[in-house]
C-alpha cells in the first residue's frame, strides 16, 4: 500500500514539473521602430528569460542584428500570472527594469526608470 502510495506522489510531483509557466513559449511582440520579433521565453535558474529568435518588418523576415539577444532578462514570477525582471529594449540598447503579465495568450510587458514613473509597455501574443 505504501509503494502505491508513494509512486502516486511521485507521479503528481512529475506531472506538475512538467507543466510549464504560463510565460513559457514562443511570443510574437508588437511593432517597435518598424519590426516585430519572435521571442522564445524559457526557464533561466529560477527565474525566465526571454531571446529574439526571428525577426519580421511588415511580412517579410530579416535577418536582425538583434537575433540571438536576450531581452527578457531574470523574470521571477510573483504570483497571479506577474513577473518581475529586467528588459531590453534593442531599439535604444537599453536595459529596464520590468514587470509582465500574463493572462492566456496575452502578456503586457513594461519596461521603466526613474523608479518606476516613466514607463513603457508592449502587449504580446503567445504562439506556442
Amino acid at each position: 500500500m505504501r509503494t502505491i502510495t508513494l509512486a502516486a506522489a511521485l507521479s503528481l510531483v512529475a506531472g506538475a514539473a512538467l507543466a510549464a509557466d504560463p510565460i513559457e513559449g514562443i511570443w510574437q511582440t508588437q511593432p517597435d521602430e518598424g519590426s516585430v520579433a519572435l521571442v522564445q521565453i524559457t526557464p533561466c535558474g529560477p527565474a525566465f528569460c526571454g531571446t529574439i529568435m526571428r525577426t519580421f518588418k511588415g511580412t517579410e523576415e530579416y535577418r536582425s542584428p538583434n537575433i540571438g539577444k536576450q531581452i527578457v532578462i531574470d523574470m521571477v514570477p510573483s504570483g497571479s500570472g506577474a513577473y518581475a525582471g529586467k528588459v531590453l529594449r534593442p531599439a535604444d540598447n537599453k536595459i529596464y527594469n520590468g514587470k509582465a503579465s500574463v493572462s492566456g495568450t496575452a502578456m503586457k510587458l513594461s519596461g521603466c526608470v526613474a523608479g518606476g514613473l516613466i514607463c513603457k509597455s508592449q502587449s504580446w501574443t503567445k504562439l506556442k
